[in-house]
Order: structure tokens, then C-alpha cells, then sequence
């Protein structure tokens, strides 16, 4: 949602090298108070650094313009299919995480819950009143690939947390998706100083200092100890904060079936995590 507001008035790409520009700061900043500085050894933390950095590159490029072509509600939930990626990816190729019966029930729960607020009819009501948050199915389809490719690089990340720190990872991994998001916007973009609105610069500073900086940083630690679905899983309660964030101040339909929707992800949550050692 609130990439949305900074789309009503800023280029896509643009919007995310500024979002990216502000996380790089914050990283800096917690690369300084947790001590881990942010000199690279060696030529298996560049290496990794650099993929990280494409493949954040990549995949924000293709989210921030499925935004742009889509509205709040069709991107909360379509961004979280990644969790079906990266537990797919576990259980198959690197059998770090193995389901059983009960926790493909709960992930099946989860996704039925995800998808009760976007996917089931809404009466007469409207998608959505506001005419820039028509969703569209190409937009939809940049939307479940950027959702790939982040399943990808979470996998990745946490590969590379072998050889580098996780605050650092982070910081580099930013910076270099900072330098190609410039370069790409300098190239094909024109930005409007006008564009600077206050909604979009809160959408902005939120983007930038608490998901890229703040979410992105703590899902790096949690990564360094927890297999990647069993953070994943979580991340299907996304849609339903997105969606009752967009209901009311974005202006989409309102889905009567919120609420069965949060308990079906709570109860898939506890499922998967049943069991599950500390």
C-alpha cells in the first residue's frame, strides 16, 4: 500500500531506488551499532553480494511495476506466493525441511486463508473505488514472478549467510541494487519534482527505513538460524494487514471474508509450526 501511494505520482523504478537509497542508510547505520562493519574479504563475500544485489534488483523492478498495474489487495497476496517456492525448494532439492501431512494441511489452510479476501466475489461492490488501483492481469503476472525471484534470493541470502554477516549482506546487497535502479531510471525515467508529495514521501520513508531496512535486516538474522519456510510461513498474514490497510485508506472493496481469512492463516501457521523445535 504504501508503494502504491508513491506510485500515484513517482516513477516505479525511481521509487525503488529511493526506497533502497534510505534502507542502504539504515544498513549502514546497523552494520555501525552492531559492529560488523562493512569491508568485503575476500572474493566469496563480493561474489555473494553482488548476485544478492541483482536479484534484489531484479525482483523490486518486477514488484514495483506489477504495483503500478495492480492494486494493494492483488499484491499482498500475490507477492506471498513465494512461500510455495521457497518450501517447494526445501522439501525437493535441499530436503532442509521436510512436510508431512500435517504440514501440508496447514500450509493448504494458510493458502485458502490468503486467498478468501482477494479471490472470492464481493457482491456489487466495486473493486476498488479509486481509479489508479485497477488490477490487471499483467500486472498480476509481474507480481508472481518478482515473487519467484524473491523466493530465490531468500534461499540465496541464507546460502551466503555461510561466508558473510548478515547486516552486511544486507548493506551491499542494497547499495548495488541502488547503483542499477539509478542507472535504469537516469536512463528510461523522467522524475518530476512535483511528484514529491507528502503521501508519497511517507510511503517512501516507510518503504525504505522499516521494510527494506528494518524487516529485510531482521529476516537475515532469523535466516542465520531457521530454515527459510519456517519464516516464510508467516508472511501469510500479509495479505491480510495489506488488505485491511488498503479497505481503509487506499479505498478497495471491503471483503466480508476477512475474518474467517485471519483465522485460516492462524490455524495453517500453527500447523506448519507445530512441533517444530525452538
Amino acid at each position: 500500500m504504501a508503494v502504491s501511494f508513491s506510485l500515484d505520482s513517482l516513477p516505479p523504478i525511481a521509487v525503488s531506488g529511493l526506497r533502497f537509497g534510505l534502507a542502504t542508510l539504515f544498513m549502514l547505520a546497523w552494520c555501525y551499532f552492531e559492529g560488523c562493519g562493512i569491508r568485503l574479504r575476500g572474493r566469496a563475500q563480493w561474489n555473494c553480494s553482488l548476485i544478492c544485489g541483482i536479484l534484489l534488483f531484479i525482483q523490486i523492478a518486477l514488484f514495483t511495476i506489477g504495483v503500478q498495474l495492480s492494486n494493494s489487495s492483488h499484491t499482498t497476496l500475490l507477492i506471498n506466493t513465494y512461500v510455495l517456492w521457497v518450501v517447494a525448494f526445501e522439501h525437493f532439492v535441499t530436503h532442509v525441511h521436510r512436510l508431512n501431512g500435517q504440514k501440508i494441511l496447514g500450509l493448504l489452510i494458510a493458502i485458502v486463508g490468503a486467498s478468501l479476501v482477494t479471490l472470492l466475489p464481493m457482491g456489487s461492490v466495486p473493486e476498488t473505488t479509486n481509479p489508479a488501483d485497477q488490477a490487471t492481469l499483467t500486472g498480476d503476472l509481474f507480481l508472481l514472478a518478482s515473487a519467484l525471484v524473491l523466493a530465490v534470493k531468500i534461499l540465496y541470502v541464507q546460502a551466503s549467510l555461510k561466508v558473510i554477516e548478515p547486516g552486511k549482506l544486507i548493506f551491499w546487497h542494497d547499495l548495488i541494487a541502488v547503483v542499477l535502479f539509478l542507472l535504469v531510471s537516469l536512463s528510461f525515467e523522467e522524475v518530476d519534482p512535483a511528484g514529491f508529495t507528502m503521501p508519497a514521501i511517507l510511503g517512501l520513508l516507510y518503504q525504505g527505513i522499516l521494510v527494506a531496512g528494518f524487516c529485510f535486516a531482521v529476516q537475515a538474522q532469523l535466516l542465520k538460524k531457521h530454515v527459510a519456510s519456517q519464516i516464510s510461513i508467516f508472511s501469510f498474514t500479509t495479505p491480510l494487514f495489506g488488505l485491511t490497510a488498503a479497505m481503509l485508506i487506499r479505498t478497495d472493496a471491503y471483503s466480508p471474508w476477512l475474518l474467517a481469512s485471519a483465522g485460516f492463516v492462524a490455524l495453517g501457521i500453527w500447523l506448519v509450526q507445530r512441533g517444530e523445535s525452538r
